[in-house]
């Protein structure tokens, strides 16, 4: 039996802002790196065959800090990469809605129809997403593996597991900076176990037994 433990990377400086990341990117900030930190404590007692990353800077650097001080193989997979947005990346919101506001409705409203060539659409993410899914069951059939990427592609992960359609991809939860979702794996059959948790942050408001 296999667990998939699926974190976001924590927040970013363009997070903050507002502006769209995809492909590229931008350091976390002292929240962010203190969320990653508090998600590494929740989960010191788990014992993890490995930690599979998207190689951006900002997952990157999550895994590093959820690792802090243990022995375990950190490894770089593409296939966890954020959606890429061409022309959209390291825009803000709002121009992105100036300069395209039919495509950019549809990302949040309509992802069956969402295009924007030369960047990727809601299909090309989910093919993506249930290969690198394969490729780790083969690789670890038992055991506990932490998979660190983004946004899109962990609501694509957890659309999968539900064995829901495109449309229904922004439905709740909202997965957040360092937000907690485990998955069951045997025999080729998912089951979700924890979505979108973000318990561990407790401590940074003062809510921590």
């Amino acid at each position: 039996m296999l667990y998939l433990y699926v974190t976001r990377h924590g927040e970013t400086e363009w997070n903050v802002q507002k502006r769209m990341q995809g492909h590229l990117d931008s350091n976390l900030t002292a929240e962010g790196l203190l969320h990653a930190e508090l998600l590494g404590k929740r989960l010191a007692s788990v014992e993890f065959e490995a930690v599979i990353s998207s190689p951006s800077v900002r997952t990157m650097q999550t895994s590093e800090k959820i690792i802090g001080d243990r022995t375990l193989p950190l490894k770089k997979d593409e296939r966890l990469k954020e959606i890429h947005l061409a022309t959209w990346e390291g825009k803000t919101h709002d121009e992105i809605k100036a300069m395209a506001p039919n495509d950019f409705d549809n990302f949040w409203n309509n992802p069956l129809e969402f295009r924007n060539d030369p960047g990727e659409s809601f299909y090309d993410v989910k093919s993506r997403v249930e290969t690198v899914i394969k490729d780790i069951e083969k690789t670890y059939q038992s055991g506990n593996v932490l998979v660190v990427s983004h946004a899109v592609v962990i609501k694509t992960l957890l659309m999968i597991c539900k064995n829901n359609t495109l449309d229904t991809l922004w439905d709740p939860p909202f997965i957040n900076g360092t937000s907690l979702s485990i998955i069951k794996i045997q025999n080729g059959k998912m089951d979700l176990i924890l979505e979108g948790d973000t318990s561990h942050k407790d401590e940074v408001l003062g809510h921590a037994d």
